[in-house]
């Protein structure tokens, strides 16, 4: 990729996850963010509430696991025991805009909402056919909805769910206009090591099947910040994936936001140089040179090369042939000949 294209390319997604983090222009209606016991979702929900703040949303948060209610959240609900009707009702109250209000001030008013839903899990284990409704009553053009899905806690489906309809992950992922995928940016970087290294991948937590280990062990330095993996999906049906880097500030850069940058950009995720321009840089080490003079090139190209008439057409489009004269000792074989 050429230099520009790159740095276009670079910019474009910066701007792109950006914009999604924002919020702005109802870019994604529904995001979806798939953790883990090893990464959680927390820094990048977090991250959603203080842009929200910034932009003066109201911030909703509705809580199935969650004790406390979170910094900078505006109203916290407990959804924990809510039917899902009692549950949209209720979050659609502190989302409808005030009474008497006409749909053009309605589409004038720039109050907008952030709804942050900790955990689909229960959603999903409890009423896994209400998804679709729960998603549709309280999504409108002035909120936003922000879901965490845990991948590696098991999900016990009720006995009237069919086999044959999807699972309620697989129909989760269906309806996300965005999904982003988080992973620890340690165990990112040691794996990308070992397979430099042509080593066996590092393993953690319950992939490393050991009996009673959930969660690997966080023994000396750990690099900060997590890993996004990024799935947009645009109007026209086409997806935009990327993979990013969100660490939190320096210790020197209080008072700034948290720190964006594409994970390629890392030095161990960086693309290889090519080889050839790296062949020529091991050559001008060497004390020798094992390149061709203009006149050596010259005398290479001036040398016939055995039987090298025969590669020439000969007659009438015959092509090479081969010419063998018969010895004392070869005893001329009619029937192999016309074989």
């Amino acid at each position: 990729m050429a230099p520009s294209a790159q740095t276009h390319h670079r910019s474009h997604s910066l701007l792109l996850f950006q914009k999604l983090l924002n919020l702005r222009d109802s870019a994604s209606p529904l995001t979806l963010i798939l953790d883990t016991l090893e990464q959680g979702a927390g820094p990048l929900l977090q991250e959603f509430i203080s842009r929200g703040k910034l932009a003066r949303s109201k911030v909703l948060y509705v809580s199935f696991t969650t004790v406390r209610k979170p910094r900078d959240v505006d109203i916290f609900i407990k959804a924990r025991g809510k039917t899902v009707i009692a549950l949209t009702t209720e979050i659609a109250s502190h989302c409808a805009p005030p009474k008497g209000q006409t749909p053009i001030d309605a589409a004038t008013n720039s109050q907008r909402y952030l709804i942050v839903v900790d955990s689909l899990n229960p959603l999903s284990s409890k009423e896994p056919h209400a998804l679709p409704l729960f998603f549709g009553s309280i999504i409108n053009p002035f909120a936003s909805l922000v879901a965490v899905y845990h991948n590696d806690v098991p999900l016990v489906l009720p006995r009237t769910f069919s086999e044959y309809e999807p699972h309620p992950l697989t129909l989760l992922s269906h309806m996300a206009t965005a999904i982003f995928k988080v992973s620890s940016l340690y165990q990112a970087v040691e794996t990308k090591r070992a397979q430099m290294r042509s080593l066996r991948e590092p393993e953690w937590g319950l992939h490393e099947g050991r009996e009673g280990v959930l969660v690997g062990l966080r023994t000396g330095y750990q690099a900060e910040g997590l890993v996004v993996e990024m799935e947009m999906r645009r109007r026209s049906g086409r997806a935009v994936a990327e993979r990013f880097i969100l660490s939190p500030p320096s210790s020197g850069q209080k008072g700034i936001g948290t720190n964006l940058s594409l994970l390629s950009d890392h030095p161990l995720f960086a693309p290889q140089k090519d080889t050839e321009s790296n062949a020529e840089g091991e050559m001008a080490d060497t004390t020798f040179n094992l390149g061709l003079t203009e006149k050596q090139r010259s005398d290479r190209e001036g040398i016939v090369l055995p039987y090298f008439d025969a590669q020439t057409d000969v007659g009438g489009g015959e092509g090479g042939r081969i010419l063998y004269d018969m010895g004392r000792e070869d005893d001329f074989d009619d029937e192999e000949d016309e074989i």
